[in-house]
């Protein structure tokens, strides 16, 4: 206690005095009320006194000066000491009150993110080694030639692996990728293609052509005999076919002793369709005069750049670093040079070789990880080390048939480069191991490429890199994409059945591409048809309407307060449907990055948004903005981080291109606003008094002129017109196709009255014929009739059968009576 003066101890004597304690609460808090009782007054004796014959503080609240000193006097002395009936809150039993036990919630345990492992061929936990960060190598394309659809296969697989690692799981992605520019491939299309411009240049006459075609077919019909594959087979007679085509006109002109334009034109026409078979029997004559390395640096060049264009096209991140192998000629070297130290690399006739036994039977080490059961695969083996590394002498010169080149001597009319081992050049497998180590050191968390790289090229990278280590653990994790096909046939460059990336975008945009992909495992095989793409196709147009009706939504002026309207039931449902929704796209997020279940979910839930918005509509209500926008900006979320939505956008689709959208929509947006009511009103009016010209015009705008801006006016019965801004492209496709199902129903609709009115007229023609004409006609199936024109003989003069006399007089009473019909009708002034 402060003190102990008994200042107010008469006062508190009378007060205690009082038998009713109702009575001595309301007296005390009468007393209390003349008092400084403000925090930190000094207390009196006469206060404990008091203080201990209370319970608790006074539930009236009109008491407010007791329950204010109460919990004064009891912050200081600890609660009252006496028992008795509470006046307020039931006190613990010190006579404080007690903060009651808190438990955390109950939950289940949160999903983990697992992705399908070719190590282990199964879904593993991905873990990281270092933290949050995450080291990825990507197998980047062979650059010879136009890039087509299996690259955007894996690209864009990646690319969306990519996106949802960094941009959901938050991962920091380190993504490295190569560019193969130096490989047996590029060599010789670059030779060739050197070859054939030089032969071209020389502007050989048309005799000369004509010869050198039919030397070069020798060989290739040689080829084709030995040819077993039937898909190769078949490729190869197409283009025997084309080339035997293409001679047949020249070879008729120079019968005919023509010259000139027309001459020059169908040489032309024969270089171009036998390149192919001109530049191998060139190849094969004059492949060692090719000898400067810049022949063979120019072709990789301009397709990588070409390749970039086409990723930046299809929205591909670009790697964090893009490695070259002929800027790596170094370190390629250096790596090879220690898996020899390391005893698993031995040279051979200036080539260097990866010894698999050793390798295979070295402890700590395993050979073909991936796909074991394709070890001495010798065809597998063959196509990885290249067409021009698999001679008789180079097979000679390994001590196992699975062992794979390292390093390659070069062969006249091939690059080279100066190493320990004489003048080379690296083998394929070598040069990702080479680069990837440089950049990622010993051990990479996720390297990816296409299912066929599996073996050989990612099993030797794995033997030599660990070769090169000394460990067991280059790859935790490798993720390789699914095969691509063509309409169910097997797409390959080397069959000439491809897809290039930019005649795919001539037909869709990188957006449907993406969605396609995203709506198929990213593991499994994509068939790349009609039917895939008009599934996308009809996926962003239900995803587009949705987010045009919530942008038209939330254009509409309202107050500020007005925005936030009450739930009601539907609210409610579908709140709840939305956060079930978002579980469930984590859940399969979760399991191996599973988009084809996400979109499944996301379509799912836009229906439900549809059928709420109907509702309304069907009610006359607007549908509630802010719940609408909070599961649009959710999806146009999803979708940015699949990489199927500019990250300007902030809601939906962009309009206009990359770049564009922001400017473009709130540009214009409030002047079409102002344009529709306007328009609302101009119909209003010319409903109202009856102004059919009006209401066309009206009409036009709608259907004619605003379309071809890539406006879209939706009309509602009773609500006002939706403004939509669209792609103009797409719009003016669906104005197309309103007209081509219009234009089908008109017609349908013209050739179901034709046939009405030819029947009819069939009909009255057959109306006009007496019953007794009917059959007369008929002198192919009867000979005689009776005197009313029935058949009794059939055309060989037999008497007709009872059954057939009883059908034909049934014939005969159902035309009378449709011939009294036509009598009646005839009679009443109806048609001749």
């Amino acid at each position: 206690m402060a003190g102990s003066s008994t200042e107010h101890a008469p006062d508190y004597r009378a007060i205690l005095g009082i038998s009713d304690e109702a009575a001595r609460v309301r007296a005390l808090d009468a007393h209390l009320s003349t008092r400084s009782y403000v925090q930190g007054f000094a207390l009196s004796q006469a206060d404990v006194d008091a203080f201990r014959q209370l319970s608790g503080p006074p539930a009236d609240p009109q008491l407010f000066h007791v329950a204010r000193w109460f919990r004064h006097v009891a912050a200081i002395l600890g609660g009252p000491r006496t028992t008795g009936p509470p006046c307020g809150l039931q006190a613990t039993g010190r006579g404080r009150r007690a903060q009651p036990a808190w438990s955390p919630p109950a939950r289940s345990e949160p999903c983990q993110l697992r992705l399908y492992n070719s190590l282990t061929r199964r879904k593993d936990v991905f873990v990281p080694q270092d933290g949050r960060r995450v080291t990825w190598y990507c197998c980047g394309p062979t650059v010879y030639d136009a890039s087509h659809m299996g690259h955007a296969r894996s690209y864009i697989s990646f690319d969306i692996l990519r996106r949802v690692l960094r941009d959901y799981f938050k991962f920091d992605v380190f993504y490295c990728m190569n560019i193969t520019d130096i490989d047996d491939k590029i060599i010789k299309r670059a030779r060739q293609n050197y070859l054939f411009e030089r032969y071209r240049e020389t502007q050989p006459q048309a005799v000369q052509v004509l010869e050198d075609v039919r030397a070069a077919l020798q060989p290739f019909s040689t080829k084709l005999q030995e040819t077993a594959d039937p898909d190769k087979r078949q490729m190869l007679e197409r283009l025997q076919r084309a080339v035997a085509q293409a001679a047949e006109p020249l070879e008729a002109a120079l019968r005919a002793g023509q010259a000139g334009q027309e001459l020059d034109g169908r040489v032309q026409v024969l270089l171009e369709e036998a390149k192919d078979v001109l530049s191998d029997w060139l190849d094969s004559m004059h492949s060692s005069e090719v000898t400067d390395n810049s022949i063979f640096s120019e072709l990789p060049k301009f397709w990588e750049a070409e390749f970039h264009k086409d990723m930046e096209a299809l929205n591909v991140l670009p790697p964090d670093v893009l490695t070259r192998v002929s800027e790596y000629v170094p370190e390629i070297v250096d790596f090879v040079q220690k898996i020899v130290d390391n005893g698993y690399g031995y040279a051979s006739n200036g080539s260097v070789y990866f010894d698999t036994v050793k390798f295979a039977n070295s402890e700590g080490h395993s050979y073909g990880k991936l796909v074991p059961e394709a070890v001495g695969d010798q065809k597998a083996l063959h196509e990885g080390e290249g067409d021009l590394s698999i001679s008789a002498e180079r097979l000679s010169e390994k001590r196992s048939p699975s062992d794979f080149a390292l390093w390659k001597a070069s062969k006249p009319g091939e690059p080279s480069w100066p190493c320990p081992w004489g003048k080379g050049r690296p083998g394929w497998h070598i040069e990702c191991s080479a680069m990837a180590g440089t950049l990622l050191g010993a051990s990479m968390d996720i390297h990816g490429g296409g299912f066929d790289l599996r073996f050989p090229h990612h099993d030797n990278e794995l033997a030599q890199s660990e070769a090169y280590f000394e460990n067991d653990c280059w790859v935790r994790y490798f993720l390789h994409t699914g095969h691509l096909t063509i309409a169910g046939c097997k797409m390959s460059k080397s069959l000439k059945n491809f897809v290039t990336i930019k005649d795919a975008l001539k037909k869709h945009s990188a957006r449907q591409l993406r969605l396609a992909f995203l709506m198929h495992s990213w593991k499994d095989t994509l068939d790349y048809s009609a039917n895939t793409m008009e599934s996308a196709l009809q996926y962003e147009r239900l995803l587009n309407e949705f987010f045009l009706n919530v942008k038209d939504l939330l254009r509409s002026p309202v107050e500020v307060a007005a925005r936030f309207e009450k739930w009601e039931d539907e609210e409610t449902e579908l709140n709840k449907s939305f956060y079930k929704k978002k579980a469930a796209v984590h859940q399969a997020l979760c399991d191996n990055v599973d988009t084809r279940t996400v979109l499944e979910e996301m379509r799912a839930l836009v229906g439900q948004c549809n059928l709420y918005m109907a509702a309304r509509k069907a009610a006359r209500r607007r549908p509630h903005r802010v719940l609408l926008e909070s599961i649009a900006r959710y999806l146009t979320h999803m979708l940015k981080i699949f990489g199927a939505i500019e990250e300007e956008s902030p809601l939906g689709f962009p309009v206009g291109g990359a770049g564009t959208s922001l400017s473009l929509e709130s540009t214009v947006m409030p002047y079409l606003q102002v344009l529709s009511e306007f328009r609302e009103g101009v119909r209003r009016i010319a409903r109202e008094h009856r102004v059919p010209e009006v209401l066309q015009l009206s009409d036009a705008l709608r259907d004619d002129i605003l379309p071809e801006l890539g406006v879209r006016l939706e009309d509602h019965e009773g609500l006002p017109t939706v403004v939509k801004l669209v792609d103009r492209d797409a719009l003016l496709r669906e104005r197309e196709e309103k007209q081509r199902v219009e234009e089908e129903k008109r017609r349908k609709k013209e050739e179901a009255a034709r046939k009405r009115q030819e029947q009819e007229a069939a009909k009255l023609a057959k109306m006009k014929i007496p019953p007794s004409e009917m059959f007369l006609s008929e002198s192919d199936k009867y000979s005689k009739f009776d005197e009313n024109g029935l058949p009794t003989h059939d055309s060989e003069g037999k008497e007709l059968s009872k059954g057939q006399a009883k059908k034909l007089r049934k014939l005969f009473e159902a035309q009378e009576r449709l011939h009294l019909e036509y009598l009646q009708l005839v009679q009443n002034g109806g048609p001749p």
